[in-house]
């Protein structure tokens, strides 16, 4: 009868296969682990595979809230619609741009009213003659309102950020906020609607209306100066 022994080697082979086994697994599952944080964590390397998952959206916004109420007693004559583009480029000092540095590309759009305020207005601003046939008024200068953007016609063309912008978005509670290149755009729109004669072209089409208005009233001669 012949006795099976067991050779030091082949008992080495099939220990040394099974202490590995655990080994890839491991690393396998990690590697797929890898693969999901890429796909869909926060960092966005692959922003085009957002939606492999579906996404929900829910609106939960409250109903608004009244603050305040302001009499108003300006007559606008005129508004310009206005565009700039803004190239906001920020970078660190011995550092590269890939590594720490942004630039936004915005495009933005909004309006600004040039006004009249009537309620400036007293007795001395107004002069008739006795049979009412002859009239003057002394208007304040036309002024300038604040410039509104159009959030619909306002938009980022590009954002470049390096990695540890990108890491500070993730741990920001306002990640790729857009507050720098929207202030720059209201300073260059306020700029504009000044050199582009707003306040000019409202007192003249101020200046028609009260006009007409007058005029359907009965006077004859109607004079309109600004102080």
């Amino acid at each position: 009868m012949q006795n099976s022994v067991q050779r030091p080697e082949e008992s080495g082979k099939s220990g040394g296969s099974g202490s590995r086994r655990p080994v890839w697994f491991a690393a396998g599952l990690l590697a797929l682990a890898a693969v999901l944080v890429i796909v869909t964590g926060p960092l966005g390397l692959l922003p085009g595979l957002g939606d492999v998952f579906g996404s929900t959206t829910r609106d939960r916004t409250g109903p608004a809230v009244l603050k305040s109420i302001q009499d108003m007693s300006r007559y606008e004559g005129a508004a310009g619609n206005y565009q700039v583009i803004v190239d906001l480029e920020k970078d660190a000092k011995l550092l590269p741009d890939a590594i720490r540095g942004t630039r936004t590309l915005y495009v933005g759009a909004g309006t600004v009213s040039a006004y009249v305020d009537l309620g400036r207005l007293d007795e001395r601003s107004v002069t008739v003659n006795a049979d009412r046939t002859t009239a003057r008024l002394t208007l304040p200068h036309a002024a300038l309102g604040d410039p509104a953007l159009d959030p619909n016609r306002s938009y980022a063309v590009s954002k470049e950020r390096g990695l540890l912008d990108r890491l500070g978005d993730f741990f920001s509670g306002n990640p790729g906020g857009e507050q720098a290149v929207q202030k720059i755009a209201v300073a260059n729109i306020a700029t504009a609607a000044r050199d582009s004669g707003l306040t000019e072209r409202a007192e003249k089409n101020t200046a028609s209306m009260l006009e007409g208005l007058l005029r359907s009233l009965g006077f004859t001669t109607v004079t309109i100066a600004y102080a």
